[in-house]
């Protein structure tokens, strides 16, 4: 099942260290199939207050992903990002094609029990 690993970050300013992480941060990813599917650009703020962008990345399954996370080669850069930009990073696994809401809400109603 793909995973992904999304970014919300606050840039303050641009510096050499931020670019060097992005400039290295593809050879991080290639050994565990991950790919950039967000990345540099401006979202659409619908609801909320939300300061920053969204990276968000997908790999094969979620082991690939905590794997990249883990990586001697990913941890040897990541102060070059968190030292200069605030942010939360979390990995989450995404649902399969056939996936339909309406099957898992009936399955909350139907544990959450009689009203």
């Amino acid at each position: 099942m793909t995973a992904y690993a999304i970014a919300h970050i606050r840039p303050e300013t641009m510096n050499e260290d931020i670019l060097t992480y992005i400039e290295t941060m593809q050879s991080t990813l290639d050994p565990f199939g991950g790919s950039f599917l967000v990345h540099g650009k401006e979202v659409e703020v619908l609801e909320g207050p939300f300061p920053g962008t969204i990276v968000m990345i997908g790999f094969p399954d979620i082991e690939n992903a905590r794997a990249w996370y883990a990586s001697d080669a990913y941890q040897a850069i990541l102060p070059l990002r968190t030292d200069h930009m605030a942010g939360e990073v979390v990995l989450v696994e995404g649902v399969p094609a056939d996936y339909d809401a309406r099957r898992t809400a009936a399955a909350l109603r139907e544990a959450a029990g009689p009203r």
